[in-house]
């Protein structure tokens, strides 16, 4: 049987497997529940991992077999003291012969510029910048998770819903649309149902505000549009501060890619965030296609592959 590679992108709100054989040609996917790595809980996150792994070797026809190479790309391992723990967690699930973990960022921009230049903005249930200078310096912008950072992201717009509710709730603000449509969307029969409900909130269960905020903003209510006025202003801000360190300014032209939940092609974040950029970081240019991180996994395994075998 030929060696065959599984491409892992694992986030805050699903996990998608991609299987291919050795020419990179593509059998089979699977989705699975959210994986990123949070502090201390790398064995959660390998476990959904592996399940979404076995998922997609059993629907390619192979549910006794293992991938020769599994390159799992995921929120969360920024730190090498996560990486290694997720790893590990891997490597003790069995689900394939050799393990490379790297970061969501990393596979990303795999998939978007290969080995070249360029700064790459990932906005799902949270949101980071990364990016590669024309000389190979790596940095990143943003992805300080969902409790002190991730600015811009769906997470961080369903908090600040909330917030606006509560303060138009008290008088504090006008009102605006979104404290029906919040209430609707949490299934809250008044303001004061949403403290519980925000309580026992994950990250990407107030990520599912922002299609909501997003809406009503398209709508026409001003509150809304002010809130992802202020999420597209964070965002543009990531692509900025990276192409300042590594493109010497934003005037310097700058490959930008967008990906991310919140950024697939033609949703409204991306053609405000598009248009925004044309000031904020004039030099940019922004690729039309869509950025498949799981792909990038998979161009990352075959590399590893690869390798082992030469």
């Amino acid at each position: 049987m030929e060696s065959l590679v599984v491409g892992i992108d694992g986030g805050g709100t699903k996990t998608r497997a991609l299987l291919a054989d050795e020419r990179g040609e593509r059998i089979a996917e699977s989705v699975g529940d959210a994986s990123a790595v949070r502090p201390g809980e790398a064995e959660r996150s390998a476990g959904v991992i592996a399940g979404v792994v076995r998922d997609v070797m059993e629907e390619a026809g192979h549910p006794d077999s293992r991938p020769r190479v599994l390159c799992v790309g995921v929120a969360g391992v920024g730190r090498e003291s996560e990486r290694q723990a997720l790893y590990d967690a891997l490597v003790e699930q069995e689900v394939a012969d050799e393990v490379v973990v790297e970061s969501d960022f990393l596979i990303a921009l795999e998939d978007a510029f290969g080995e070249g230049p360029g700064v790459l903005l990932i906005a799902g249930t949270g949101s980071s910048a990364f990016g590669r200078s024309p000389a190979g310096a790596r940095a990143r912008c943003g992805g300080w998770g969902p409790m002190i950072g991730d600015e811009g992201g769906g997470a961080w717009i369903g908090r600040r819903a909330l917030s606006v509710v509560a303060a138009a709730s008290d008088g504090r603000e006008p009102e605006s649309a979104l404290t029906g449509a919040v209430l609707t969307a949490t299934e809250s029969a008044e303001a004061t149902d949403l403290i519980r409900w925000a309580a026992n909130a994950t990250p990407a269960k107030l990520g599912t505000l922002a299609p909501v905020v997003i809406a009503v903003a398209e709508a026409g209510d001003l509150r809304a549009n002010a809130l992802i006025s202020m999420a597209v202003e964070e965002l543009a801000l990531h692509v900025r501060a990276l192409a300042r360190q590594l493109f010497v300014d934003e005037r310097a032209s700058v490959p930008v890619a967008l990906t991310g939940g919140l950024l697939r092609k033609g949703a409204p974040i991306r053609k405000r965030l598009e248009h925004r950029l044309r000031t904020a970081v004039p030099g940019a240019q922004v690729h039309p296609a869509e950025v498949d991180p799981a792909r990038g996994a998979v161009r990352a395994a075959l590399r590893y592959l690869g390798e082992l075998t030469t």
